[in-house]
């Protein structure tokens, strides 16, 4: 073989391993499922949690110091409008903002001191409402934003993505009406968590591989809650002995409702076009083309000869985590605060439910007046209809609850907030009715399958 063959060659095989390896290196950390102390979940969950087991007792302090910065930041931002802020493109994106989400920031900055210090009234910095929030959802998700940020690139940016929409494409484009390399979001969001699939979501529409109303499809139906996570409201529900057909349930009936949202306003109404800042636009190289395996290969390679090194890969990954930090987390502490408040110190979500209890009554539930208020809870946060249904004897009742907690698959202390705070075309409002037609349909769904288990 002559040198220039060799060499070649040689190019040849390194343009595969630059597929290859990271590519192999993000299905190790987010789509193949491991057994762990705390059940089912991915490497990168695994990772998460034991890094949490060691620094614990610090990130409430370091949750709360973000919230602060992100506050106060941006309140000098807005006021004084300093030159090093607005001359530098980072900070800019961090801490400027309007007035109305400077006033979230300081809502959060000043709930999570109250909480961290247990300062005034219980009601809001106790154990089932502040505490909560900063103790247990974001020093999590302060950790696993981070994870996520440094390493979802090894599975998007290498060419997984190409070759895996090769292979779904011919099914998910006719029932579901989104382009096969979607699956690895869906496959994320159900092995890792459903805020990981909806961050990838939201990072492949600004990278132009789905139009806005793909994304918004993918996002408002395919960004179901981990495996891990379903275990943890089967036990905390007392199902645990119930766990396989309470997750066969849920998919069976999330699948279902994915077949009728994209046909029907809201989703139906959002327009097929590209995000006005994506440098790459799937309409360039359609994927509904025939296709084979090698040339998914071809196409998987070719995307990572042109993917980042990695020093820009981390330096992006940290840019993505002060942005979720910042931006995201004052959201998130604010409305899951305020709706656990609401949950738990006033009688509004029984008023909103009164009119669910002859709904779940013609289902011929138990203890139905009971359940209503936790049938619209799921819409503050998806922990919260659990809580709710786990002081109900009826084990039927505690199935349909929390099964239909998951299937509504929108909380806007996670998933609304990233997909509202995200480039992809959904508001509150749009947020709100696909909630509401989510819970219409997975509630009769969810019964008949309980009505089955329990006899």
């Amino acid at each position: 073989m002559s040198n220039k063959s060799t060499l070649v060659s040689l190019s040849g095989y390194s343009k595969v391993l630059r597929f290859l390896l990271p590519s192999l290196l993000g299905v190790c950390l987010f789509l193949i499922p491991i057994d762990s102390p705390r059940g089912p979940t991915v490497l990168i969950g695994l990772i998460g949690y034991s890094i949490l087991e060691v620094v614990q007792q610090w990130l409430p302090y370091v949750v709360t110091a973000t919230l602060s910065l992100s506050a106060l930041g941006s309140l000098v931002s807005r006021v004084l409008e300093p030159a090093f802020i607005h001359n530098n493109k980072l900070l800019r994106s961090l801490l400027d903002t309007s007035l109305f989400w400077i006033c979230v920031r300081i809502i959060a900055a000043v709930i999570a001191i109250m909480t961290l210090g247990k300062i005034g009234p219980e009601w809001l910095w106790g154990t089932e409402t502040g505490a909560v929030v900063l103790y247990d959802l974001l020093s999590v998700l302060f950790i696993f934003f981070l994870l996520a940020g440094l390493f979802l690139p090894f599975l998007l940016d290498y060419g997984l993505v190409e070759l895996v929409g090769v292979f779904l494409h011919r099914i998910l484009k006719p029932l579901y009406k989104i382009p096969g390399n979607s699956g690895v979001d869906i496959i994320a969001s159900l092995l890792g968590d459903g805020t990981v699939g909806t961050l990838i979501t939201a990072r492949q529409y600004e990278n132009g591989y789905y139009t806005a109303r793909e994304a918004a499809v993918i996002a408002s139906t395919f960004s179901i809650v981990s495996i891990s996570f379903c275990v943890v409201v089967v036990n905390f529900v007392g199902l645990s002995h119930m766990f396989p057909y309470f997750y066969l349930t849920v998919i069976t009936t999330c699948l279902i409702i994915a077949l009728i949202l994209p046909r029907i306003w809201p989703l139906r109404s959002i327009p097929d076009t590209y995000h006005h800042g994506a440098s790459y636009t799937s309409e360039a190289d359609p994927l509904n083309a025939p296709r084979g395996l090698f040339k998914g290969f071809l196409m998987a390679v070719n995307k990572a000869e042109k993917a980042p090194s990695l020093s820009l890969i981390l330096k992006k990954g940290l840019t993505n985590a002060l942005d979720i930090w910042f931006v995201f987390m004052p959201i998130i502490m604010t409305i899951a605060t305020l709706g656990l408040i609401i949950g738990q110190e006033t009688s509004l979500f029984y008023w909103l439910g009164a009119p669910v209890v002859p709904i779940l009554e013609l289902f011929g539930l138990p203890e139905a007046e009971k359940a209503a208020p936790a049938v619209l809870l799921g819409f503050a946060d998806m922990f919260l209809p659990a809580a709710f249904c786990a002081k109900i004897e009826s084990e039927i009742t505690r199935f349909v609850i929390s099964a239909l907690s998951i299937a509504q698959l929108i909380y806007m202390s996670e998933v609304g907030v990233l997909i509202m705070r995200s480039a992809i075309p959904l508001n509150f409002l749009q947020l709100l009715t696909l909630f509401l037609i989510r819970t219409a349909l997975a509630l009769p769904i969810i019964v008949l399958f309980a009505k089955y288990y329990f006899g």
